[in-house]
């Protein structure tokens, strides 16, 4: 019998799938703004360079070093600079429109609906994501996870981000569990795993890629039906 009552669930990335929902999107916005005629080669160009400098900005934010308004902006407003676009009115609305359509996509992770349906069978599921708090109810509903959770908690109604010790507390408060008797599951090591591991929280890693690392979680699955063999 199993010591958990509570699974404490990442979403962009462990079952939304974050990369394909965002790739269809940017490539809508790309075609829609006439980013060509503005002087992108193609669409893969600007990808590439978008993809790197969001995820630079997403570290500053995870830091607390820019705000989130700043973030949503300046991805695209960087990205169009790096291609002599100077034109923020544009970056403000493709963020504005970046922000309405991407969490009306879909697409999950291979069984994501059938483990969290089990799942959700014995245990109580909470979703806890360091993503904005607009887009990530949306995409809960949207794709049809949320009859499966409990709770979901962002970063932003907690005031702290993932690996950061006190979004954890604060999400162990709000669903009335213990560290002894929940588990983190989530596919960024740092903001999950090692988030999860300093508080006291067990773990099971989801490594799609199978990325080798030097870390020890406690348990690590490279598919998402393979938790349903630990629990």
């Amino acid at each position: 019998m199993t010591k958990y009552k509570h699974l404490f669930i990442d979403l962009d990335r462990t079952l939304w799938d974050f990369d394909s929902n965002a790739l269809i999107t940017l490539g809508e916005l790309f075609d829609s703004y006439q980013l060509k005629e503005k002087g992108i080669d193609n669409f893969d160009c600007f990808l590439t360079y978008y993809k790197a400098y969001n995820h630079m900005l997403w570290d500053k934010y995870r830091k607390g070093k820019i705000s989130k308004d700043v973030l949503s902006v300046e991805r695209f407003n960087g990205s169009l600079q790096n291609f002599r676009i100077n034109d923020l009115e544009i970056a403000k609305s493709m963020a504005a429109d970046y922000i309405r359509i991407s969490p009306t996509k879909t697409k999950l992770f291979p069984q994501a609906l059938e483990v969290v349906e089990t799942l959700s069978k014995k245990y109580r599921l909470h979703i806890i994501t360091n993503g904005f708090s607009e887009v990530q109810f949306i995409k809960v509903k949207n794709s049809g996870l949320a009859p499966f959770f409990d709770t979901i908690i962002t970063s932003e109604m907690a005031g702290f981000q993932k690996p950061n010790p006190e979004i954890f507390h604060y999400s162990l408060k709000k669903t009335g569990a213990n560290t002894n008797e929940t588990l983190m599951i989530g596919d960024d090591l740092e903001a999950d795993i090692l988030g999860a591991q300093n508080v006291g929280l067990d773990q099971i890693y989801v490594n799609f890629e199978k990325k080798s690392h030097s870390e020890t979680p406690l348990y690590e699955v490279h598919n998402l039906k393979a938790i349903l063999e630990i629990l």
